[in-house]
């Protein structure tokens, strides 16, 4: 066997190798999508829209359809944004996956965030295509100053977003601190 051959059988190897090492964190991925579906699956058979369940002080269960993006973001628009949020979570879940199948092995906080988000993205994507809204179910309140319900997928995109800045914050200072 030449030595170009053996070369390239390794870089295929690597390749493989590099390609199925973050497959394990489409897991969580999928489990976010699952968790998500279940959760919505559950809020809708046993509550009635508009229901309320108080539970503390300042959370509360409720059923509430969001038509709209994130704070409702052009839930009154008459209808069209559900088609312009559907392409766009389609093409913004077709990106991050070809992200996440190009990330390199020692990227893996990066494959979590990736499958994070991928994963709330797919769930919130999921209801605008079947239903045509995003159930949302969770509501933090104080008093009468009631933040956006949201959902498992929402935490999911919230919590990969967070992590993402932290990482970008780190990357930041790294190549700011002087090299001792």
């Amino acid at each position: 066997m030449s030595e170009t051959s053996n070369t390239s059988a390794v870089n295929d190897s690597t390749e493989a190798t590099r390609f199925f090492q973050h497959w394990r964190w489409l897991g969580l991925g999928v489990l976010v999508l699952i968790l998500d579906r279940v959760t919505k699956y559950v809020v809708v058979s046993e509550m009635a829209y508009g229901d309320r369940i108080q539970i503390l002080p300042f959370f509360a269960w409720v059923r509430w359809h969001n038509p709209g993006a994130a704070f409702s973001f052009l839930a009154d628009a008459g209808g069209w944004q559900r088609w312009f949020f559907i392409v766009l979570g389609v093409g913004f879940c077709i990106y991050l996956f070809w992200e996440f199948v190009r990330l390199r092995q020692n990227e893996k906080m990066l494959a979590c965030i990736y499958a994070l988000i991928l994963g709330g993205a797919l769930g919130n994507l999921w209801g605008r295509i079947v239903e045509g809204y995003v159930v949302d179910f969770v509501l933090v309140h104080y008093e009468n100053y009631i933040f956006p319900a949201f959902n498992v997928a929402d935490s999911a995109l919230f919590c990969g977003v967070a992590l993402w800045m932290i990482l970008i914050f780190q990357e930041y200072r790294a190549q700011k601190s002087p090299v001792a």
